[in-house]
């Protein structure tokens, strides 16, 4: 599995944490910014990453920001991602079991570094149960279809 990574100025320190457990768990990832002391906007590298899922190029993606919401909002624009800001662990785990998160979003400003590595371990190793939740997640593809504009 290849991860997406991306942050803003606010997220860079936790994302630089996540980059760092990666390698030293040899899990591949792609980081597609922001670098150090870079003051930026979060929609321009949270798109960069979300492209490389839709392309195929990486598998998942975490996109990383002050709370994790506006790379949420982001994110959740485009068609086929499911983007889930991450709080705690039941969130984490449930938001692969029953949602089939494809990118998790984490706040730089109010999650410490071990907490949100714990989080991401969760949300790699949960499995997506399908069943009675690819009812819910088949009727979402549909919204997509309707208001989705290319």
């Amino acid at each position: 599995m290849k991860i997406a990574l991306a942050s803003d100025h606010a997220g860079f320190g936790l994302k630089k944490g996540v980059f760092d457990y990666f390698d030293q768990k040899g899990i591949e990832c792609k980081d597609f910014g922001c670098g150090p002391d870079e003051r930026v906007d979060y929609v321009d590298y949270g798109e960069k990453a979300i492209q490389s899922v839709l392309s195929g190029v990486c598998d998942r993606a975490i996109l990383i920001c002050g709370t994790g919401l506006g790379m949420a909002m982001v994110a959740n624009k485009f068609k086929g991602i499911r983007a889930t800001p991450c709080w705690d662990e039941y969130v984490a785990e449930v938001c692969r079991s029953h949602n089939d998160s494809n990118c998790l979003t984490l706040g730089g400003r109010i999650l410490p570094l071990d907490e949100a590595l714990h989080y991401v371990d969760i949300w790699l190793e949960t499995e997506y149960e399908a069943g009675r939740h690819q009812t819910r997640l088949d009727k979402i593809a549909i919204i997509e279809e309707k208001n989705f504009k290319p």
